[in-house]
């Protein structure tokens, strides 16, 4: 197969293993700077341009979409889609999980266990108190819409310094959940890595003292863990909600069950491979043989 890897940066240890896994399985690999790409679009006859050539015969693509790059790497997406090229997450699927509100609502919809969330299109319009109260009262945990990797996720110990955080943000025209703390998690989550309905890997996140963020990017240490039923079984529902083939799913363990924090559409390998010593970039391309032939409609 020719498979296209889309990534900013070749050297990224996720994007290596995934070229180092399909080689190493026979395929002939590209990586593509997605915001490099020119989409030419015409009846009948959609194409992409890349360094001055046209893309052509690409078996597959396994999109590694960064957060900031969203939109046009979407777009990227779904013009390989509208070429009949299989793609390993679907555009649909990465517009709906980098939506934190919208892929919430989807969750909660589902009947899966989520914190409490509040929302408005502008606190300046609502009473603030209103947003704490319906999450349980402070301490409460402010999240930026489009925050990744922990960036723009903020524990608010009490009344006083929610309102502070939140007119920080209104200054900046951000756009924020008021959300519920989970105080039972002690400063850890679980990192589920879902691959075609499967859980392939699991691992538990635990945040360094004084932070309550467990993402390793943030300082945050990985160590194998053994899923319970309910936990695996969020999972692989919450991916399957979203219409995500590859996600990472993240999951506070409560007094109430597992609930479900974030859905990630690009996750990283390094952390997940290196605790558990799986070879999760493997596992994606075998996702991605077996589906070779499973091209995407109109």
């Amino acid at each position: 197969m020719n498979i296209v890897i889309l990534s900013r940066n070749k050297n990224l240890y996720s994007t290596k293993k995934l070229v180092e896994a399909a080689e190493q399985r026979g395929h002939q690999v590209r990586v593509i700077d997605h915001m490099k790409c020119v989409l030419i679009t015409e009846q009948g006859r959609p194409h992409i341009y890349y360094d001055g050539k046209e893309l052509t015969d690409v078996d597959a693509v396994i999109p590694r979409i960064g957060a900031s790059a969203t939109f046009y790497g979407t777009a990227v997406v779904r013009q390989f889609e509208m070429m009949k090229v299989f793609t390993a997450t679907e555009s649909q699927a990465l517009v709906r999980s980098r939506d934190k509100l919208r892929s919430l609502q989807i969750l909660a919809r589902a009947g899966i266990g989520i914190p409490k969330t509040a929302f408005a299109y502008s606190p300046k319009e609502v009473d603030i108190d209103l947003l704490i109260e319906a999450v349980g009262g402070a301490p409460c945990v402010i999240k930026l819409l489009e925050g990744t990797q922990g960036i723009g996720v903020i524990l608010a110990e009490n009344k006083k310094a929610v309102k502070s955080v939140i007119e920080a943000f209104l200054k900046l025209d951000a756009q924020i959940l008021v959300q519920e703390y989970i105080s039972e998690s002690n400063g850890a989550d679980i990192r589920a890595f879902v691959v075609d309905g499967e859980v392939v890997g699991a691992i538990k996140r635990q945040a360094k003292e004084g932070e309550f963020r467990s993402n390793l990017h943030r300082g945050g240490t990985a160590s194998v863990v053994q899923l319970s039923k309910a936990e695996r079984e969020i999972a692989i529902k919450s991916a399957k909600k979203l219409g995500l083939n590859i996600a990472g799913v993240d999951i506070l363990q409560s007094k109430r069950g597992p609930l479900v924090i974030e859905v990630n559409s690009s996750p990283g390998l390094e952390g997940i491979e290196k605790a558990t010593g799986i070879n999760i970039a493997s596992k994606i391309i075998e996702f991605v043989e077996r589906n070779e032939f499973n091209k995407p409609g109109e």
